[in-house]
């Protein structure tokens, strides 16, 4: 007896039936588990076995941590969906990749190489950045050398002020890579809430259709535009909650705890909506 396949239901999605990025959770954040489809939509099955579906269309962004697997299915089902996927690391989700999701077009591509092919407007664009951080200062005249000195120097001080507020001991920004665990503690939150927001702010880039390998600020990295939009956020994002956490935890780190707070933050930040507005702005585009 020839046993007869039964069809499987399948709901395209096309980009019309989705959130607009704006609208989007900002992460998901999953280690020692599984990413499978089940009928028309994703689930996850975690070490122990139990079956929780995911909400693919209203996520920016799944960081997949140590210990996670993904069906080819899956991998379709959340591209279609213009959700991100980001590999980080254990413990300190350390960035390591990011999935790149389909997009309608290259124009908003073609508009960024445009503008970082010209050296004039490609540091207009780098002058716009720094202007968010530098309100009041006039850097019609400053080079890219002398905007990223002033914010060196600005970050430092940041850092310190932070430390004396919270009360904590600090020594500078530490990090060695392959050695997360030989930072302090201040410096593992940091290490950790940074590479967190280097994955978001991947998926709202890939999602607008943009590179993050055409920057205006950073250069000789593997993704410059990221890197030059995350130094947008650090500030509201990160250091404040690495050096109050820092005082929280008493001197022992603890993920969990990180893990909950960023996630709060970034929704009380508004962080996707941010990212999405300054990418579109910065390059001259209209939403």
């Amino acid at each position: 007896m020839t046993e007869v396949a039964r069809p499987r239901l399948f709901i395209k999605v096309t980009r019309d039936s989705v959130p607009q990025v704006r609208e989007r959770y900002p992460f998901l954040y999953l280690e020692y588990g599984r990413l499978e489809v089940d009928g028309s939509s994703v689930k996850w099955v975690d070490s122990e076995g139990r079956v929780i579906p995911l909400p693919i269309t209203t996520l920016m962004s799944l960081l997949l941590g140590p210990g996670t697997s993904v069906t080819h299915e899956a991998i379709k089902v959340i591209a279609s969906a213009n959700c991100g996927i980001s590999w980080v690391g254990e413990d300190s989700l350390i960035y390591y990749a990011s999935g790149t999701t389909p997009t309608s077009d290259s124009r908003n591509m073609r508009s960024q190489m445009t503008l970082s092919a010209s050296p004039k407007k490609s540091l207009e664009v780098a002058r716009w950045m720094f202007k968010k951080r530098f309100p009041k200062e006039d850097l019609t005249e400053k080079t890219l050398k002398q905007m990223m000195g002033m914010e060196g120097n600005r970050v430092r001080q940041r850092y310190q002020e932070m430390a004396n507020q919270y009360q904590v001991s600090w020594d500078g920004r530490r990090y060695k890579p392959g050695d997360f665990g030989g930072s302090n503690t201040t410096n593992r939150i940091l290490t950790a809430s940074n590479a967190a927001l280097y994955g978001i702010t991947c998926s709202v880039v890939h999602a607008l259709g943009f590179s993050p390998h055409i920057g205006f600020i950073h250069s000789g990295s593997p993704l410059p535009f990221i890197y030059d939009l995350a130094d947008l956020y650090k500030e509201d994002v990160c250091i404040d909650l690495a050096f109050r956490l820092t005082k929280r935890m008493t001197g022992f780190y603890d993920r969990v705890v990180l893990a909950d707070e960023f996630r709060r933050r970034a929704i009380e930040y508004n962080l996707v909506e941010k990212i999405a507005d300054d990418v579109l702005k910065v390059l001259e585009f209209d939403s």
